[in-house]
């Protein structure tokens, strides 16, 4: 192979002329085909899940259970992922697992989970919206403090 042999991989491709004749292949119905909604001028494309004047997909799959529009999504944090990360802080709340890119967003709310095999090694002041039952009795027993984070509402604003 040698470089005056390579060529770019798009070809010079000349548009479709339509109409000029039935000696072009693309005369007399312009490839529209004959009447109908496909041939006029205005023609929209059918939206997604459009089968042909059938009923769409999106109303013939059956819907099964309920999903609740007001359903709060926790991000979850292991206490081991956050004993190794903290070096210096005292308190733990979003803003700080953000920072350490434990959690995506400091205005969701924020679960702590008691995942891990050892006691906790520091004394932490803990600020999250829930807290499962292990983590509770592992923060408490290394001696320090669990806050819970109200959201605006739980208070009734």
């Amino acid at each position: 192979m040698e470089l005056f042999t390579l060529r770019p991989k798009v070809r010079n491709k000349k548009p479709k002329r339509l109409g000029r004749g039935p000696g072009s292949g693309w005369g007399k119905t312009s490839g529209r085909g004959h009447k109908g909604a496909g041939q006029r001028k205005g023609k929209k494309l059918p939206y997604v899940g459009f089968r042909g004047g059938n009923l769409p997909y999106s109303r013939v799959i059956p819907k099964r259970g309920f999903k609740s529009p007001r359903k709060k999504e926790y991000q979850l944090v292991n206490l081991r992922s956050i004993e190794s990360k903290i070096k210096t802080v005292a308190e733990v709340n979003p803003q700080v697992l953000k920072e350490l890119n434990l959690i995506k967003d400091a205005k969701k709310p924020v679960k702590i989970l008691g995942d891990i095999k050892e006691k906790l090694s520091k004394k932490l002041t803990f600020k999250a919206d829930r807290f499962s039952a292990k983590a509770k009795s592992l923060i408490e027993e290394s001696g320090g403090k669990i806050e819970k984070e109200w959201s605006k509402k739980e208070l009734g604003f």
